[in-house]
């Protein structure tokens, strides 16, 4: 594992970034509603969703039954279930790193888990392991960081929660930057607009998530036949 934390480290890079000052901005407005250091940090560690944790800020202020609390929250983070979809066969091999796997994977640690290569001297569970870890620890030490940095500075906190958009536009620019075909990145797009024109942005996560897998699902002959013509020119060129 210590062989697997080295060489995941570097990639996790952009999500500590990201997740030290994301997850800073909710400990910040956690503590400005009245809760201390160890609620901060047991809330990142038991919930662990960035968009889902910045809902549940408006549970904590009241005002919302159980059934209300729950609908909404699964509403948020309903975008796993897809991602777990992709992952079942992969997960299915590593047994009792399984449960934990799941647990932790978010939109970033999903999202290194399907482009980064797992070095030819780390096993496969090690290294999905090892980054997740490393992403759940940045996480924690950014609610806790931002608890206590409330305690200490006083400013105006409107627009911080905007700093999980920023980061999720992060996440995507590269990703497209880095795809070898922008056809997935298009259809998902174009879906979330749909979804969003015609349902408005109270109803439109599963709406979209829907429109994307089956469009993804239509169009999988298309991206499979482009990428092996991508990889089949990238070994001629190696070769």
């Amino acid at each position: 594992m210590k062989k697997a934390l080295k060489a995941a480290f570097p990639h996790t890079l952009p999500v500590m970034l990201g997740y030290v000052f994301v997850g800073g901005a909710f400990g910040l407005l956690f503590q400005q509603m009245g809760y201390g250091v160890f609620w901060s940090f047991l809330v990142g560690l038991t919930v662990y969703a960035g968009a889902g944790q910045f809902v549940a800020l408006n549970f904590f202020a009241g005002g919302f039954g159980f059934l209300e609390m729950a609908v909404m929250t699964f509403m948020v983070n309903v975008r796993y279930m897809f991602y777990g979809i992709s992952f079942i066969d992969r997960f299915r091999k590593f047994k009792s790193r399984r449960p934990y796997l799941i647990w932790t994977l978010t939109d970033e640690t999903y999202s290194l888990l399907c482009s980064v290569k797992v070095p030819p001297d780390i096993t496969d569970g090690n290294f999905c392991t090892a980054i997740a870890l490393l992403d759940q620890c940045y996480w924690l030490i950014g609610c806790v960081a931002g608890n206590l940095a409330g305690n200490l500075l006083t400013f105006d906190t409107t627009g911080i929660d905007f700093a999980m958009t920023a980061m999720f536009i992060v996440i995507f620019v590269e990703q497209w930057v880095s795809a070898s075909t922008h056809l997935p990145a298009i259809i998902g797009v174009g879906c979330s607009v749909a979804a969003l024109l015609l349902f408005g942005p109270d109803r439109m996560v599963l709406i979209a998530m829907i429109l994307i897998l089956v469009a993804l699902i239509a169009g999988r002959g298309p991206i499979e036949s482009k990428l092996a013509r991508q990889d089949a020119a990238s070994a001629e060129q190696e070769g």
